[in-house]
């Protein structure tokens, strides 16, 4: 049973809560910052915030009406140099934890916009609802706006909304991935609760022409495309497979690109492991011949296919393998001066204990989780090796995530 309690925020925690310690323990309130005083609802270790008593001088108006509802932002309610520094505080926080005093820069800034959203649609008897779900809950936001999404995107949810209406079924919900691409609109839908008929299917192509989609993928199988979408990478156009990987803001893959090539420095042969379709592969092989490798046969497809049309590039070498499973041994790696991996998520330790036994003069890592970086750094160091910088980019902004691109040399 919940109760009201008078609340010191005295922290923002690694998921963008404030925290309150208590008596009975830490309770998390959303949307606080340090030092601010509160009354919430609390349920054990989680607060609902119901009155700001005395708020932070760091707090600023949020840019977005549906802040506080949809579960996508954490943060739009704090002064961005504050923000800026919460999110260098988690990568510092990581690197503790595994008893590395890193030497952490400044964050980089976001300069653009998410190019790619996962949404949920759900029909009712108002029309379709098509937006992000209120945190911890089944209540699906319907979005009029969204700060973090490309302009592209955003324009486009109205016809978004007509075009997968007739695929929901009244009382089912639909997730799609939306991906602005330079050829426009790129849509893929996971499910669909209709049956795909040739009436549907018509459909489905006159909404996209209407609609001006480039493309409409279910289960990633392409049912309409008016144009092929691609992303150009460095000086390749690379097709864009239905639901693949990519790096989400342009300008951040643009930034981490760049602290890569100035550590890759006059690197003559590169590794570019967990590669997906070249974001940075293409970038490298302007200055060193590249081999690039990922488990996505799809990616490593269209990776091959720009590379067929790309100039001006050095050898590229290309392999389908999966790196968890079998790493770059330390005998393939000996003959590169360099590697750089950016693995998912869950980091990259088996690659990482290869790296840690070849006598490589440089690595970079590139990665979206701060823990799992801080243990395969961990391995590094250990191997030998001397973390010279690590670099947060504020990729995701807004949310409690941050990517960061570590550089480390014999």
């Amino acid at each position: 049973m919940s109760e009201t309690a008078e609340l010191l925020i005295s922290r923002v925690g690694a998921q963008g809560d404030g925290v309150a310690e208590t008596a009975c323990g830490p309770v998390f309130v959303p949307f606080t910052l340090a030092g601010e005083r509160v009354t919430a609802e609390v349920d054990r270790d989680h607060g609902h915030l119901t009155q700001l008593l005395e708020p932070s001088t760091t707090r600023v108006a949020p840019p977005c009406r549906h802040f506080g509802t949809c579960g996508g932002c954490k943060l739009q309610h704090m002064q961005q140099a504050s923000y800026l520094a919460w999110k260098r505080e988690q990568v510092i926080a990581a690197f503790n934890a595994r008893a590395i005093d890193a030497p952490v820069a400044e964050a980089m800034p976001c300069r653009g916009r998410r190019r790619r959203a996962v949404l949920s649609a759900r029909q009712t008897s108002a029309g379709v609802l098509l937006g992000y779900h209120r945190e911890a809950s089944h209540e699906l936001i319907d979005l009029a706006e969204c700060p973090v999404l490309h302009a592209g995107i955003v324009a486009a949810l109205p016809k978004l909304r007509m075009l997968i209406s007739p695929l929901l079924s009244r009382s089912g919900e639909m997730r799609l991935t939306v991906t602005w691409s330079q050829a426009g609109l790129d849509v893929s839908i996971e499910q669909i609760a209709a049956n795909l008929t040739p009436e549907l299917r018509a459909r489905i192509a006159q909404a996209v022409t209407t609609a001006g989609i480039a493309r409409v993928s279910i289960a990633g199988d392409p049912v309409c495309e008016a144009l092929a979408p691609f992303l150009t990478l460095g000086s390749a156009d690379v097709p864009l497979p239905p639901g693949t990987f990519l790096q989400a803001v342009a300008e951040s893959e643009d930034d981490m690109a760049q602290l890569i090539l100035q550590a890759a420095g006059k690197s003559k042969s590169v590794a570019d492991l967990f590669c997906g379709l070249g974001a940075f592969t293409f970038r490298i092989a302007g200055k060193a011949r590249v081999f690039a490798a990922d488990s996505d046969k799809a990616a490593i497809a269209a990776l091959n296919a720009g590379l067929r049309k790309a100039k001006g590039l050095k050898p590229i070498e290309t392999l389908v393998r999966d790196l968890f499973r079998e790493p770059l041994s330390a005998t393939e790696l000996k003959d590169f001066d360099c590697v750089v991996f950016d693995p998912p998520r869950a980091g990259a330790e088996a690659q990482a204990r290869m790296l840690a036994r070849a006598k490589l003069k440089t690595v970079v890592a590139v990665s979206c989780y701060p823990a799992t970086l801080a243990r395969d750094a961990r391995i590094l160091i250990d191997g030998g090796y001397t973390l010279e910088s690590v670099t947060p980019v504020d990729q995701f902004q807004y949310s409690p995530h941050i990517e960061a691109v570590a550089v480390f040399r014999r």
